[in-house]
Order: C-alpha cells, then structure tokens, then sequence
C-alpha cells in the first residue's frame, strides 16, 4: 500500500526524498524509499535513481535490514562502472563511503560465508587503490573482520591504527570505539575508558555514538569504582538506544548493566518498552547480542526466585521469565554456533558465555529516582498474618487467628490489617470451612468483620463512595448476626463515608459543610438509639461524632465550628479516660491539637501535641507516635521552624519503621519532610523524600496521590538540572499499566508528559521535545474547561517549532495560543513567547524573516496592551520594556540598525536608571551594551557609543553592580581599539 503520492517530477521525487529523510529509521521509512525507487525509475535521468538508491541503503542499513543493503550498493555500483560521470564528487564520495556499509551488513549475515567477505574487501581494496583514495577505511574494516571472526588482531590492528586518516575513513568517534573496544578486549578497562573519554565526554559524536560506546563503557565503569559515571551514562545512553532495532546490541547491553546492579526491576521494564525488537530485528548479529543480553537478565531474575514473573517477549503468547528465558537461550545458542560455523571458530559462542557467566558487579545501585525491586513488581500475593508484637507463637489455627485479629482491631493496632488480609485468603478458599465456636460466632459475624476492613481500606484511599456502600452492606450483616452495637458502628462510618464523597460545583465548600452537619446529628441519633455499647464501640462513636465535625471545620474554615468539635473532643476525652480505652484517650489528644491548628493557634495546638507525645512515651500506644511527631513537624512547618520540622518528622519516620507504613501514612511523613528539607535548602534530600513518598501511596493503592507526587519530583529533579533522572523516572511513570490504558486523570497524565518534553528540551533532544508538545497542543486544544493551560502549551510549542526553523507551524501554534488566551489570558507567558519567536525569526533567517519577526512582535505588543488594560503587572520583566529590547534585537539582526537603535532608546527609557535591584540592573546594562554594539560597531559611530558605555560603567560601578560592567567594559575596549 503506497504511503505517499507517486512523484510525478524529478523537482517531486527530491521533495519526497527530503521529507522522507526527515522520518525516524524504521519500517515507515523503509516502505517510503522503496516506493520512491520505483518512481525514480519512471524518469530517464538517471541521477534521481542513484538518490533513491542512496536512500533507500541507507534506510536498509539504519532500520536493522542488513540482507537488503548489499543488494541496493550493487545497483549503485552497477550505475557507477557503466555512467561514471553521473556521479558528481558527493555521489562518488557517498559511493565510496557505503563499501564500509556493505563490509559491515555481510559481517552480520552467517550464511554469508568467510571467503565472501574477505572477497569484498578485497574489491574494496582494489577500488580504493585504483580510485587513488587511501587504505586507511580498508584496512579498518579489515580489523574489524579480524576481531568479528577471533582472529589475533595485533597486526590487523597495527596496520589500521598506525595510518593516517582519510576522507574516507570512519568518523573519529567511531574509531575511538574501535580502539577503546581493542583495549577492553585485552582486558585494559582504564586504557580503554581513557580511549573513550572524547566520545562519552560529549567532543566527538555521530549519528551512533555516544550511545554505542556509552553501552559498552558500563561495565568498566562499575569495575573500575566509577559508579555514578556509569549510572548517569546509563540513563542518557538508554534513552538514544531504547526501541531502535538497528542498536538491539546496545539495548541488549544496558539489560544486562541493569541484571548485574541490582536493578532487575527496571530490566524487566527496559525490556517491556523493547517488546517489539524481537520481531523487528533483521540483523542475526544485532538479534544475538540482544538475545545474549535479555538472557542475562533473565537468568538473574529467575536466580532470584522469580522464574514465574510475567515478562515481555516473542510476539504470539505471553511469557514467564523463565519459559522466556528457555525460548531466548536456544534462539541465542543457535545464532552463535551458525556464526561460529560461519567463521571457524569459537568466539560468539565464547562471548556468549563470558556474558553469562559474569557475576553482579553491584547488589544494588540506585539508578534512577524509582528504585524499586522484584517483590515491587511480582504480582500481589496474600499477606501472612504477622507475628504478634507482644507474644512468642503466631495464632495459626482459624478460631485463634479470628480472636486475635479482633482483639487487634479493638485496639485499633497496625498488625489488624494484615490478619484481616490472611483471613479474607482463608475465607475466599473453596475448602473453608468455618469453625463452630460460640467465642468465633458465625459467619455471617465474619463476612461483616470482613466488609467493615475492607470498607475502612476503600476510605483510606478516598473511594468514599464504595466504602459508605461496603459499610452499609455490613451493617445488615451485623443485625443478621445479632450484633446491634457492631451494626450501629459500621452505620455510623457508612454516614460519614457518604458525607466525604467529592461534591462538585460553585457552592461545593457549602454542600459539603451541610452534609458533614448531617452526618454528624445522625451519628449522635444513632449513638443515642443504640443502648449497651460496650466502652470501644462507643468510644468509637464518640471519635466519629468529633470527626464529623472536625472535617466540617477543615471544609468551611468557619471559626463558628471550632467550638463544637472541641466540645466533643472533650465528650470522647472523658469517655476514653472514664473507660480507659487507651487509644481513643490518645486520638481525643489528637483531635484538640488539630482543632487547634485548623483555627490558626498553632502555639496551642503545638502545646497539646506536648502533652500528647509525653502520654504517648509513658502510656502508648507506640503506633501513635509517628503521626503525632508527623503533626508536630506540620506545625513547625507553619511556626516557619523548618529545623524543628526536619527534627520531628525524621524521628517520625524512624519510630514508623516499626509498623505498617499505610498504618503510620509513612507516605504523608516523607511528604513533609522533604518540604522541611526544601525550606532548609536540601533539595536533593527533599527529592529522595518524594519519591519515597509517591511509591509507598503507590504501593498502598493510592495511585492519584502517587502520580501528583512524582510529577512535584520529576519537576524538582528538573529544576536541579537532573534532566536524566526526571525523563527516566516520568518514562517509568507514563509506561504504567493503567497510564497506557488510559485509567488515570487525562490532565494528571498530560502534565507528566509535559514536564517530560521540558526535560527532552532542556537535555537537548529538540526533536523529540517537539513532537510530545506538538501532540499535547493537540489534545489540550480540547480542554474547554481550561483554555489557559491550553494557551501555555501552544505557546511553549511555537517556541520549539521556531528553534526547528518551522516557523510556518510556529505561528499556526502561536494562533492557537492567542486564541485560547482571549478566553483565560496568560498575558506574561503569550508575550515572552511571542518575543522569543521574534528573535528565533530574526537571528535563522536575518533580513528575510524581518517582517514575520515584527509581526510576531506586533502581536505581543497587543497582548502588553491587553495587560495593561487589566492592570496586570508581570512577575519578570516589564512586558513593555521587554518588546522594546526585542524589537532593538530583531532589527539589528535584519541589518536595520537605525530603527534598532532607535527601539533600544525606548527600552531604556522606559526602564529608567538602575537601582539596588540586581535583576533590574542586569536588563538595564543589557540593554545598554546592545545598543553600544548597534551604534559603535554596525553604525559606526564610536564615540557616542564609548560615552553610553563609559557613563553605564560608571553608573553600575557606584551601585556595587560590578559583575553587570564586565561585557560593557569589554565592548568599549574592543571599539577603542578598532579606533
């Protein structure tokens, strides 16, 4: 099926050549240089075809086809010997270069046999020597053939090393490969990673490297002590490698970094988001050392007792790792015996095993900002009840585990949630049987027990709605068993359930207050009608009559409902002490200091967490402890005592170490404390609080909270210029089950995708960074209810379309953004945008883009109107003096000097002279030293230019400004020398 019109001119057939040339590697692009073969075909001229051809090897060679390639050079060849003079000095040069291409896809075919490459290379040989080019490429892919088969490679190696460079030869960075992988073969991890460092520092580079090294570099890394080189390099070298067939082997070898450091887990999901190079990889050479690096870890993880994990793999069935790993080591064991047969040796199979046999360099380096472990990603399994705290035996018979689960749930102790989990197990089993004790009761006592926890679960992750139905359901199972006290209870918590169900609209905050209201008079009916309680349940009404009102005071802010929580704070106070039910006395405490907080006493509030916490160390109960520490650390926060905080919440977390982290919001603890870490400056601290934050939600179910969490930590590690680790962690996030199928706010998931293209730009992959933003202007154009994120979406695409120099969709996306602002104006980010268009403009195209350029500037000057208008004042730079600059920029950059000048006069003007403001000073001796540029050195006019200049110097200089003189008093030099 053809994938584009068929050219009908050769003028055609370039155009589609070049857009085709734009496309990433891979089956799309192939189909395309194929068909543009057959239309090169229809013309009698026969340099379009020798394009074509050229395009289409390319394609074949890049998209992992190998068996194609040489087939694509022989016709070029064929072309060359019969009209030599088609070939212009780049068409020769190409052809010349691509006998490299061929030598490399006939070393990856193993039914290509021995002597047929050592055939073509011979031919290479001779058309270098008799074209009059250098052996230099020759004899490099001589040693290249050496090393492929195991030969001793010292001469081969010599004899390419030791020669000089040609035209012709390979780029530096991938001889630096070349030499630093003939090192590493001899065993030479510090010469090779010298030999390298030009490639992984970033100096040289190529379409393949740094990745193919970076790859192979890894492992040497981590041998030689360099951990944190070999995380970070990891991070940026998978990402140019992940889901290329033609870098399988690179792929390969950072699964098997992974399996060898500890990080099984994110092997296993490397290896999910690379599914499809099982099927797409044409290249045995390329499949088998993927497959040997899959193995890897496979091997690993089924070593550690996970055989049964699901894993990626062959199209066609879903997989264990272990049959995968099965199905992989026999694909792989026949690949390296058909190249050992191939080559008459033993050297893929050798390697092979090598691989394999390699120890764990690590057990556990923490590569990116989500580590988690093999247990994180098995499937859940049900939860063991746990040893009891204060006994020496587990409850292990049914009667005693129901009695003891009860007693725990009666104390309101963490290690109920567990038991209730490994009864429910028991329960659901085709087998149970249930025991007949009077002290057990009957089932229907059980069932409702059940749904009464599961209900409590629903409501700890906000499903209010399902836990007001399960208590309900409860409830009818408790008067079903006789249990009016047990069913007033489970009434009781479905009422405030139903209350805390989101209530949308303008007068929610009202509606929920009056639903709170409700809920509370019928609790307190409820309690009333509900005669002999025994002292825990109704303490537990109690709790709840006060938390009806609690939330009423949180929602409404009113200080009308402080009063009436605190009364019956003091109702379940005396109750609790009466009766001694110790964890309600506890929760009352509680209960006051909220109150407290909530009405803004937090001196008061901090006092009654005193008293709580000195009760707490002598009476318990000691699960307590962590939140009430976790409250106190609020507090501090809000006393703007961050070290206190820091102090509190740190002693809290380690005091839940004990517990069920759901039991003490472990998640809530590190959530805080990485804001007291932010307020004491410890960035990277708070960012490894949030993340553990974000995963124990995810753990606990409480997905929402988790993504909202990890989205704050993606942003923050992209703030400390941490640009591997955000897209690493957001690229984990976004391959999530329920993210792919779309289960999880389409806004929530939209900004973790915004944030991650923010990332790609900022690590400066502009390609990729465009097209995220280019698809999320799309979907955001759709958002109705929120033009203005739409408005600032489209803006930041225009200006990534505009640094691509498509400056055609840039004011197609600048359109939408305008539009979008007319409905919920951005007046700051319309206008930065729109100026920064300009400039991209006016510095890629100069005089030719001018006039687009000023209308891009035109535009934002009726956005600065706009705002003035609306008395808004921009939180950066003043929107008029900024366009003022910026038409002064653009029009020097069109050779329009005069009007440039003229454009920066105003921009000073309206920024006034400088003061103690540093920023403002900084604008203001820019603007100064662009306009000396313009009229000292493009207008020629030095000595007015030198007597600005002299005068800002003088000026900044006495306000203490002196780091802002430097390029003045650079620029003046430079023009009193050219005087």
């Amino acid at each position: 099926m053809p994938t584009a019109p068929h050219p009908q001119s050769t003028d055609e057939l370039y155009q589609a050549l070049q857009e085709n040339d734009r496309r990433p590697y891979g089956r799309t692009r192939t189909v395309t240089a194929e068909e543009l073969v057959d239309a090169a075909e229809q013309f009698a001229e026969p340099v379009p075809l020798v394009h074509a051809l050229l395009e289409l090897q390319e394609a074949y060679t890049y998209g992992a086809e190998p068996r194609k390639s040489p087939v694509v050079f022989a016709r070029l060849l064929t072309l060359f010997d019969e009209q030599p003079d088609v070939f212009d000095e780049r068409l020769r040069h190409m052809l010349f270069w691509r006998f490299k291409w061929v030598a490399h896809a006939l070393r990856q075919l193993p039914e290509v046999p021995l002597a047929s490459l050592r055939q073509w290379l011979t031919e290479m040989r001779d058309r270098y020597a008799k074209a009059g080019l250098g052996l230099q490429p020759y004899y490099g892919q001589a040693y290249q053939l050496a090393a492929h088969v195991g030969e001793d490679t010292t001469l081969a190696y010599e004899l390419w090393a030791a020669r000089t460079r040609t035209r012709l030869s390979d780029c530096e960075a991938c001889e630096i490969c070349e030499r630093a992988l003939y090192h590493l073969t001899a065993g030479d991890d510090e010469r090779a990673l010298r030999t390298w460092e030009p490639v992984l520092a970033g100096k040289e580079s190529c379409r393949e490297e740094p990745t193919r090294s970076v790859s192979y570099a890894l492992l040497p890394l981590l041998r030689t002590g360099r951990t944190d080189r070999a995380r970070e390099l990891h991070l940026a070298g998978y990402r140019g490698c992940r889901r290329n067939p033609s870098m399988a082997q690179e792929v390969g070898r950072h699964l098997e970094f992974c399996a060898l450091t500890g990080n099984e887990a994110r092997g296993l999901e490397l290896l999910a988001e690379n599914r499809s190079l099982f099927g797409e990889v044409d290249s045995p050479l390329d499949l088998l050392g993927f497959l040997t690096g899959v193995e890897v870890l496979l091997q690993r993880v089924e070593l550690l007792g996970h055989g049964e994990l699901p894993a990626a793999g062959f199209a066609g069935r879903t997989w264990t790792v272990a049959g995968l790993r099965a199905e992989v080591r026999g694909r792989a064991d026949d690949l390296a015996a058909r190249f050992d047969a191939r080559n008459g040796t033993t050297a893929h199979t050798d390697r092979r095993r090598a691989r394999l046999d390699r120890a764990p360099l690590l057990n556990a380096l923490e590569l990116t900002l989500r580590p988690r472990s093999l247990d994180d990603v098995a499937p859940a399994a049900p939860v063991a009840a746990p040893a009891a705290r204060t006994a020496a035996a587990v409850a292990e018979s049914v009667p005693e585990l129901i009695a003891r689960v009860r007693a725990l749930d009666e104390q309101g102790h963490p290690d109920a949630s567990a038991c209730w989990a490994r009864l429910r197990t028991l329960v659901a089993a085709r087998d149970y049987t249930h025991p007949d004790d009077p002290a057990v009761g009957p089932l229907v006592r059980l069932r409702a027990d059940l749904l009464a926890d599961e209900a409590s679960r629903a409501g700890d992750k906000d499903e209010f709605a399902v836990a007001a139905g399960l208590y309900e359901e409860a409830a009818g199972l408790y008067d079903d068993a006789g249990l009016p006290g047990q069913a007033a209870l489970a009434r009781a918590s479905a009422l405030l359930a139903a209350a805390e169900v989101p209530v949308e609209g303008a007068d929610a905050t009202e509606a929920k207050a009056a639903a709170l209201t409700a809920a509370h008079a019928s609790i307190v009916r409820l309690h009333e009608e509900t005669p002999g309680l025994a002292p825990h349940l109704e303490a537990r009404l109690l709790r709840m009559r006060a938390t009806a009102l609690g939330l009423r005071l949180q929602t409404s802010g009113s200080r009308e409902h402080v009063a009436p929580v605190l009364a019956e704070v003091e109702l379940l106070h005396a109750f609790a002490t009466r009766h001694d039910v110790v964890g309600q006395v506890s929760g009352a405490l509680l209960l006051r200091a909220s109150t407290y907080a909530l009405s803004g006493d937090l001196p008061a509030a901090v006092s009654e967490i005193d008293t709580l916490l000195d009760r707490l160390k002598a009476h318990g109960p000691a699960w307590h402890l962590p939140r009430t520490l976790g409250l106190r650390g609020r507090l501090q926060l809000g006393l703007q005592d961050a070290q206190a905080a820091h102090a509190d919440l740190t002693e809290g977390l380690r005091l839940a170490a004990d517990w069920p982290a759901d039991a003490v919001d472990a998640a809530r603890l590190h959530g805080d404390l990485a804001q007291a870490c932010m307020f004491l400056g410890r960035p990277d601290e708070a960012l490894r609080h949030l993340t553990r934050s974000a995963e124990l939600d995810l753990r606990h179910g409480s997905r929402t909270d988790a993504f909202c969490t990890y989205s704050n930590a993606a942003q923050l590690s992209l703030d400390l210029g941490r640009v591997e680790d955000c897209i690493a962690l957001l690229d984990s996030l976004l391959a999530e089950a329920d993210v792919t199928a779309g289960e999880l706010d389409d806004r929530l998931v939209a900004q973790l995708r915004l944030t991650r293209a923010r990332a790609l730009h900022a690590g400066d992959d502009l390609k990729a960074a465009t097209a995220e933003f280019v698809a999320l202007a799309a979907e955001s154009a759709g958002w109705d209810d929120d033009p203005g994120s739409h408005a600032m979406i489209a803006a930041e695409t225009a200006v990534l379309l505009g640094e691509s120099g498509e400056f055609g969709r840039a004011r197609e996306a600048a359109e939408q953004a305008l539009s979008a602002h007319a409905r919920d104006p951005r007046y700051e980010q319309l206008s930065n945008c729109l100026r920064e268009l300009a400039r991209l403009q006016g510095q890629q195209q100069g005089p030719d883009g001018l006039a687009d350029a000023l209308a891009f500037l035109a535009d934002a000057g009726r956005v600065a109107d706009e705002a003035r208008a609306a008395g808004y004042e921009a939180r950066g730079r003043s929107l008029d003096s900024a366009l003022a600059y910026e038409h002064g920029r653009v029009n020097a950059y069109a050779g329009a000097y005069e009007d440039a000048l003229a454009a920066l006069e105003k921009a000073l003007a309206l920024l006034g002279e400088p003061g103690a403001d540093q920023d403002h000073a900084g604008e203001w001796a820019e603007c100064v030293r662009l306009a000396g540029a313009v009229e000292g050195i493009y207008l020629e006019r030095p000595a007015p230019a030198l007597t600005r200049l002299d005068a800002a110097v003088a000026r900044l200089t006495a306000l203490g400004h002196t780091d802002e003189t430097e390029p003045l008093t650079s620029l003046a030099a430079r023009l009193r020398d050219e005087e």
